[in-house]
């Protein structure tokens, strides 16, 4: 049967390969991405209305845009998180939610190693420098030797531990559900929480945001870093507070750190951030190369057109307890 299917995430293009795979499988396309919306003064709402399925990007799927949509019964989100989809919603709404685990597993990775090379060798503030005509030459650190922490040893994780150990770097790190093979085949050290922060020259997070982790690495836990220790997060926003890492970063208590994710996007006017030489913000980029687009797209509109074709359990289903739902 026919299905109208929403597509809101922003990089994909009318007759690319999610269109094609869509049509091809009898359903009708519409793109209502927020640049679209916008140009046509459209709310999301408006948009999800009359929606069967949705191909979704970043745009906040709240329980307000979900009860709108009354004929909704899949979104197919690109992309490891699935925090911007009220599940609990969903669910009560008989709406099931996919997401597309490890697509983006390699992008960030190198997107973190990137970071790291910049905090080491603070490239970004010298870069500047000989651009507005100075020649500086300060001390940087070598990674080779230094000890990078890891909070959360997912697949993201795993994937920074294994180019961290190639380039000669002490991994340690922390994870509630520790792959002790991984670790032992690897040589990465396992520690609590608190032992991995103390340790750590760098300190990278790849945990998810829920209400166990939110503000997880608070004052306190920086407070009790080394001395000079550098955060890069490419996690979520709002596992880190924000601002006691900026006052961290201003009393010279920490190196700096690079955020590709943060607790409002894009980065507000008033975020104590703002105006931190030593802290490098990106616009939540770590998925953005064309290799990882392709996968994770083309992922969860295979799992909306599974669905569609009738099975009610396609892969990585979120919430299997939708089948309970109202609809």
């Amino acid at each position: 049967m026919s299905a109208r299917v929403l597509v809101t995430t922003a990089y994909l293009e009318p007759g690319g390969e999610v269109d094609r795979l869509l049509t091809d499988a009898g359903h009708e396309v519409v793109f209502a991405r927020a640049a679209d919306r916008k140009a046509g003064g459209q709310s999301l709402v408006e948009a999800i209305a009359d929606a069967d399925a949705v191909v979704a990007g970043t745009d906040k799927f709240t329980a307000e845009v979900i009860s709108a949509a009354t004929r909704l019964r899949v979104f197919g989100r690109c992309g490891v998180g699935f925090d911007n989809i009220d599940v609990a919603a969903a669910t009560e709404a008989g709406v099931a939610v996919t997401y597309t685990p490890g697509v983006n597993r390699e992008s960030v990775a190198e997107l973190v190693l990137g970071q790291l090379v910049n905090g080491a060798r603070l490239l970004p503030q010298n870069i500047a420098a000989v651009r507005e005509g100075r020649w500086d030459q300060p001390s940087g650190t070598e990674l080779a030797g230094s000890v990078l922490g890891i909070v959360g040893l997912g697949s993201i994780g795993k994937a920074v531990a294994r180019v961290a150990r190639a380039l000669g770097m002490t991994v340690i790190a922390y994870d509630p559900y520790f792959d002790a093979d991984f670790a032992g085949d690897h040589g990465v050290e396992r520690g609590t929480l608190d032992a991995v922060l103390q340790a750590a020259d760098f300190l990278t997070l790849h945990l998810f945001l829920d209400e166990s982790t939110r503000n997880l690495i608070d004052g306190d836990r920086i407070a009790a870093m080394k001395p000079g220790a550098f955060i890069v997060n490419t996690a979520r926003g709002g596992v880190l507070d924000e601002a006691a890492l900026a006052d961290a970063v201003r009393s010279g208590h920490l190196r700096g750190a690079a955020l590709d994710v943060l607790e409002t996007e894009p980065l507000a006017a008033d975020s104590p951030l703002r105006g931190l030489d030593r802290v490098f913000v990106t616009a939540h980029i770590g998925a953005a190369t064309h290799q990882a687009r392709a996968r994770s797209s083309l992922m969860a509109a295979g799992q909306v057109a599974d669905f569609l074709a009738g099975n009610p359990r396609p892969g990585n289903l979120v919430n299997p307890d939708y089948l309970k739902g109202a609809r």
